[in-house]
């Protein structure tokens, strides 16, 4: 597989830190779009009416097409200038179809990067799904299945399903999971919908690494909950901390970051951080013995917050109300980068 080298960043080796070995840097994303509906009608998804020249929002074609470009315009941007090639892999959220995954890997600059996608529907009752992007020749994609979250004392209970994506990066088995847990709406009443997400995200990856133990698993999403939260605390298990993560468990990644304040959107002027990444233990090794988790990102460039008004500081949304302003989403990306040495 072809590997982009980071020439520009030597990494000093922990055997001897004297001597700057080079290594391999490979980046993984995740973004939750906020909302992106193509603009014709689909009778079976009631959801989408807001979405329609004649819904609240006026979604037109232009409308689309512009939220396009400045989706593009992030993904184009993620993990540069320290993977020159951008990441390996991005998971999203709030996709209508498939057809406005292909539109926007279709639309420059994204176009450039010749990136595939993985996408099945969703029972969501919005209709919106996830999906992975990823760039082949940072990411050989093996094979994929998709994870529906079944409540079993509510049966008409719908929601996305959770998106498995195998492949091979930097030579490893690498095993994707991307998530976009049920909304917080109902307040503390809707904690154990999320719970139960929790659990069936640590189903599939526990299965995974039974299947195969070497596998390194990346769990990622909007998980509607911060990394403290009963969900992802207790019953994924991610923990805060690398050195307190048991062999078959999982480190969260972002925890760190939301340590310190930082957030991928802001609710009431608090940030939360429900925009995560959870790695396998096995991605916490050194980078001469494989590939490793080195650090974490959120992708808050000046031009996703909102520059001026009530809402300065904040994710800068496509709408205000209902006042189009041609911004981006109320999330921003979240990027974990691996190293490995290479020989």
């Amino acid at each position: 597989m072809k590997r982009i080298i980071l020439t520009s960043i030597l990494l000093l080796c922990a055997v001897a830190p004297t001597l700057a070995q080079r290594m391999g840097v490979w980046g993984v994303a995740f973004y939750n779009l906020e909302n992106l509906f193509d603009y014709e009608d689909d009778p079976n998804n009631k959801g989408d009416d807001e979405y329609l020249p004649t819904g609240p929002y006026k979604w037109t074609q232009e409308k689309y097409q512009q939220k396009l470009n400045n989706m593009a315009r992030v993904i184009g941007d993620l993990a540069r200038p320290t993977c020159p090639g951008g990441p390996a892999v991005i998971g999203i959220s709030e996709v209508e179809n498939e057809r406005v995954v292909r539109d926007l890997v279709n639309t420059s600059p994204a176009k450039e990067m010749n990136l595939k996608y993985v996408h099945y529907d969703s029972p969501d009752r919005r209709g919106i799904d996830v999906a992975l992007i990823y760039n082949p020749r940072l990411f050989r994609y093996t094979k994929s299945s998709t994870h529906p979250l079944t409540i079993p004392d509510n049966p008409n209970f719908k929601t996305r399903d959770q998106l498995l994506v195998e492949g091979t990066m930097a030579g490893e088995h690498v095993c994707i999971l991307v998530n976009h847990w049920p909304s917080r709406y109902g307040g503390a009443k809707s904690s154990p919908l999320r719970e139960a997400a929790a659990a069936l995200s640590k189903h599939i990856a526990d299965s995974v690494r039974t299947a195969n133990p070497s596998a390194k698993v990346i769990i990622m999403g909007d998980l509607n909950d911060d990394p403290k939260d009963a969900s992802v605390a207790k019953v994924l298990g991610a923990t805060r901390h690398k050195k307190d993560t048991p062999a078959d468990g999982y480190f969260n990644a972002t925890w760190g970051l939301y340590d310190k304040g930082i957030g991928t959107l802001c609710y009431q002027d608090s940030w939360c951080l429900y925009d995560q990444q959870i790695l396998s233990a096995n991605l916490l090794g050194k980078p001469a013995n494989g590939l490793s988790y080195w650090k974490t990102e959120v992708f808050n460039r000046d031009y996703l917050v909102t520059p001026d008004g009530k809402k300065k500081g904040y994710p800068f949304r496509a709408f205000n109300g209902n006042i189009w302003q041609n911004g981006y989403s109320d999330h921003f990306p979240t990027i974990t980068y691996y190293v490995k040495q290479l020989k």
